[in-house]
């Protein structure tokens, strides 16, 4: 029986048939793509510990089986659902899709996307239970940095690096301004939103012009300053 599914049978030529072996690719990219999404969904609904391979199997429509052939066990998978979920961050970061404007501009561009990926309400209850979960694994805590904050942090420190490089900012060390930077866009409301307190938009916005003008005042070229 051939790939495509035919009871034909298949001549034997000799020659290679355009194809065939490409075809099943894309499906294979898909299946893994559907398990990590699903993963996501349910490690950040339930947490780490509450999220079954058995559930994840089932509600991507795989067997248990192709998971372990995938991912190899339960953390690699999470730590995969992570890296997939900040990616949709990191994407802002992207030197290609970089917002056009001033370097205030695109700064205020991308403290707008950190505050709102960060404060999202499921955002907040998965980053309560992976706390919660870390006290009794704390690898779990180290795979979660790993793969997801680390990796956005790097992704920052680059585009400010870039954002150097074309003369808009004077950094010498990119992975601290970028912490530096996310850390005054969250200010308080990081404390607050962990405790469940409500962040009233106009706080919010007032935190990020702060943070942008006081990173652009530290590190502005001379003509932003």
């Amino acid at each position: 029986m051939s790939i495509c599914g035919s009871s034909a049978p298949e001549k034997k030529t000799g020659r290679k048939l355009p194809g065939r072996r490409k075809a099943g690719r894309p499906l294979d990219a898909a299946k893994r793509q559907s398990i990590v999404d699903t993963a996501a969904h349910l490690f950040f609904l339930n947490g780490y510990a509450a999220t079954a391979i058995e559930q994840v199997a089932a509600d991507a429509g795989v067997s248990k089986v192709t998971i372990y052939n995938q991912f190899g066990d339960k953390r690699a998978l999470f730590a995969a659902a992570v890296t997939c979920e900040c990616e949709k961050m990191r994407g802002h970061f992207s030197i290609d899709s970089m917002p056009h404007g001033s370097i205030g501009e695109r700064l205020t561009a991308i403290g707008e996307a950190i505050h709102a990926f960060l404060f999202r309400p499921e955002m907040i209850q998965f980053e309560r239970r992976i706390a919660a979960e870390t006290e009794h694994d704390p690898t779990l805590g180290e795979a979660f940095l790993e793969a997801g904050p680390r990796r956005m942090k790097q992704g920052f420190a680059l585009w400010l690096s870039h954002a150097a490089e074309a003369g808009d900012l004077v950094i010498a060390d990119p992975l601290l301004a970028a912490e530096q930077f996310v850390s005054m866009c969250k200010g308080m409301g990081d404390l607050e939103r962990r405790f469940g307190a409500a962040t009233a938009p106009e706080h919010s916005r007032q935190r990020i012009t702060g943070a942008v003008e006081v990173f652009i005042a530290a590190y502005g070229a001379h003509k932003d300053r």
